[in-house]
């Protein structure tokens, strides 16, 4: 099956939610280069912590916790989160202030070494993320899985989204939409659905000018439940 254009998902997009104003109100911003680089390493280990524990969990219940996890682990400075010890971990991770889960614990102290590697290899975590090339954004995904603690699945994504780095998501409607347009003919883990599913957004993005989370909510917003 040949390719989707652009016109015909945006059009769709458009007749389910009633014209292009309510559909372009929908769609996602990105932040600039700059303005992503004035993160610091903290402020993304928080980011990616918060996005850790929300994976499979009721996010309003971590978004009230989340000051607490501030202060427990100072501010998620990561060279300060380094220097908890086991018994120090292993007592947040079982905190009632907190939430009680070791591994997700855990993933905070090795998130924090995996930032301050390629901050030290890139001069900061921010930078390493803002030169990494959009039209090869499942292989940013990668690397954060690879090297990182629980940031598989839709995790790292989803962090990148909250920080303003331009990606899309495979949610369940996107998923959906790449299946029964054969987009992909493999399994969404594999890499070979990962350069099937890059290679359509960098086309859809060549012919719209649109940012791949815009490409991504048009398509979500034209299929399925719009879980968006």
């Amino acid at each position: 099956m040949a390719l989707e254009t652009f016109s015909d998902i945006w059009a769709r997009a458009c007749e389910r939610k009633g014209g292009p104003a309510i559909v372009k109100s929908l769609l996602p911003d990105t932040l600039s280069a700059a303005e992503i680089c004035e993160y610091s390493d903290a402020q993304l280990l928080s980011v990616m912590s918060k996005r850790v524990f929300q994976s499979g969990f009721v996010w309003r219940v971590v978004d009230n916790k989340w000051s607490a996890y501030e202060q427990a682990f100072f501010d998620f400075v990561p060279m300060k989160v380094l220097m908890l010890s086991p018994d120090q971990i292993q007592q947040r991770a079982s905190d009632p202030a907190l939430i009680r889960h070791q591994k997700k614990t855990q993933a905070i102290v090795d998130n924090a070494y995996m930032i301050q590697q390629i901050s030290a290899e890139h001069g900061s975590f921010a930078e390493f993320i803002v030169n990494w090339p959009t039209d090869n954004i499942t292989g940013l995904w990668q690397v954060l899985k690879k090297r990182g603690a629980r940031l598989g699945g839709n995790t790292g994504p989803y962090f990148l989204r909250a920080i303003g780095k331009d990606t899309f998501l495979l949610s369940q409607d996107v998923q959906s939409y790449l299946t029964a347009h054969k987009v992909v003919d493999a399994g969404f883990t594999s890499q070979t659905a990962l350069r099937q599913t890059q290679a359509a957004f960098n086309q859809w993005q060549q012919e719209s000018g649109m940012s791949l989370a815009q490409i991504s909510r048009t398509i979500s917003l034209g299929v399925g439940d719009n879980r968006v």
